[in-house]
């Protein structure tokens, strides 16, 4: 079942987090156990607050990817430059619908 990791996170330092996130995306690509797909928005009405919206195969796999010392170090970066530590809402994915 694809899980999903959403990262809710404030910050002012949005370049320098997404070259973060783009850099560790490039580490990623084509591992085992990484990421399928990454959405970053941008909250319209909340100066400074966004989302990630982080895609696994599986559960599973984005455990295993948690416990990679990459990974730490990112998620230490990356909370280097937000006003306030993030927070992490774990899902399940039960429907997806593309409409195009």
């Amino acid at each position: 079942m694809t899980f999903v990791q959403i990262i809710d996170f404030e910050t002012d330092r949005i370049d320098e987090m997404k070259a973060l996130a783009d850099e560790m995306g490039s580490r990623l690509a084509g591992r085992e156990n990484s990421p399928t797909r990454r959405l970053i928005l941008k909250d319209r009405s909340r100066s400074g607050h966004y989302l990630g919206v982080i895609e696994f195969n599986s559960y599973e796999e984005a455990m295993q990817n948690s416990d990679d010392p990459e990974t730490s170090k990112f998620a230490e970066q990356m909370a280097a430059l937000c006003t306030r530590p993030p927070s992490f809402t774990d899902c399940d994915v039960v429907d997806l619908t593309d409409f195009t």
